[in-house]
């Protein structure tokens, strides 16, 4: 799956929960909330006064190192 800022928070979060971790550590400390579940991630990032290009970043990082771990 390619992650991008229109990617929703449920679908980020139904791909590797292991993102709640790096969406915390960005301060989206509502990552369980109902409501961020349909919020695009560049949605998320805007309420909440991040730069979605950073978290995005942070989730391509994470994601690159968990697959060459594999």
């Amino acid at each position: 799956m390619e992650i991008t800022k229109q990617t929703t928070m449920g679908q980020m979060l139904a791909y590797d929960s292991g993102i709640a971790y790096i969406l915390i550590q960005s301060g989206m400390h509502c990552v369980g909330c109902p409501s961020s579940i349909g919020e695009s991630l560049e949605q998320a990032c805007e309420v909440h006064g991040l730069d979605s290009d950073k978290v995005l970043q942070s989730i391509t990082d994470y994601l690159a190192k968990k697959k060459a771990a594999v």
